[in-house]
């Protein structure tokens, strides 16, 4: 019977450190060799440039000179000032709710403008032009030419936006208060600050296996990124775009109901050994 308990003993505290998490397994960006960062002992930024997609609905103000009244020339939705005696902000860039909760912004889906199947936008008063796989930079040029022939240069200026950088993240069921689309106003967005932004990862949460999904002009891609490794930073899959799916896995260990805190952990434990034991006496009992 002793010598039983012991391999009973011994096989339960092997389990017990196996299920538990260790600090390497939680800890963001720890120190890694592989980290690149130039002559100045600075991490280069890697911002991939944004380029418009099917899925976006873009904002678009133009803003003219008090005098310069270009609802004249332009639908009012999508033009700001004029007679009103200065440049006023468009209301689809402030209104309605925009917390993700009711997935989206409805102001803005009902008034922003739209790519069609084509790739294109259409402005009223300037005609339909091309939006998809460009950036919102180059956009903005081609409207601001358009807008130059009515005014002289210098006397309005186009705005294009996106609705901030919209992204999803989908977790499991202990990550409700994480889980959903969210926004940021915000010009660059880091998947770290995405992350603290909605409460940080909780410990059933892989974090060396965050899944991405990006969607491009030509398709979707799926990268996956370690936030254990400091050398993330290097990666474009660190800064997250508009449309961004971030996809956290579950810890295997977590799926059984180990290894999501330590007082769980040895609750957990304590449970095998007490079963262990309790079939051993019923056994020897019968016998």
């Amino acid at each position: 019977m002793m010598k039983l308990s012991k391999y009973i003993f011994f096989f339960a505290f092997v389990f017990l450190l196996s299920a538990c998490i260790a600090p390497k397994d939680v800890k963001y960006m720890q120190p890694s060799e592989s980290l690149v960062i130039n002559e100045e002992g600075l991490i280069p930024y890697n911002i991939p440039v944004y380029r418009v997609t099917k899925n976006d609905i873009l904002n678009l103000n133009i803003v003219t000179t008090p005098k310069g009244d270009a609802a004249q020339f332009y639908s009012s939705i999508n033009t700001s000032g004029g007679s009103g005696g200065g440049a006023a902000v468009n209301p689809l860039a402030t209104g309605g709710s925009s917390s993700g909760t009711v997935g989206g912004n409805a102001i803005f889906y009902f008034n922003g403008l739209k790519i069609d199947t084509k790739g294109d936008i259409n402005v009223f008063g300037i005609g339909f032009i091309k939006a998809e796989g460009r950036t919102l930079e180059d956009i903005s040029q081609e409207i601001q030419n358009k807008v130059n022939e009515n005014f002289q240069e210098g006397k309005s200026e186009v705005r294009l936006n996106t609705d901030g950088i919209r992204y999803t993240v989908l977790g499991d069921v202990e990550t409700t208060g994480m889980t959903g689309e969210k926004v940021a106003y915000k010009n660059t967005l880091t998947l770290t600050e995405a992350i603290s932004i909605n409460g940080g990862l909780n410990r059933t949460i892989d974090r060396k296996n965050i899944v991405i999904h990006r969607k491009y002009p030509e398709g979707i891609k799926v990268a996956k990124i370690d936030l254990t490794r400091e050398d993330v930073m290097n990666s474009p899959y660190f800064y997250v775009q508009n449309g961004d799916e971030i996809l956290l896995t579950t810890r295997g260990r977590s799926l059984n109901g180990f290894g999501k805190d330590p007082v769980q952990t040895i609750i957990s434990g304590v449970s095998v050994i007490t079963t262990a034991l309790s079939i051993y006496l019923l056994i020897k009992n019968l016998n």
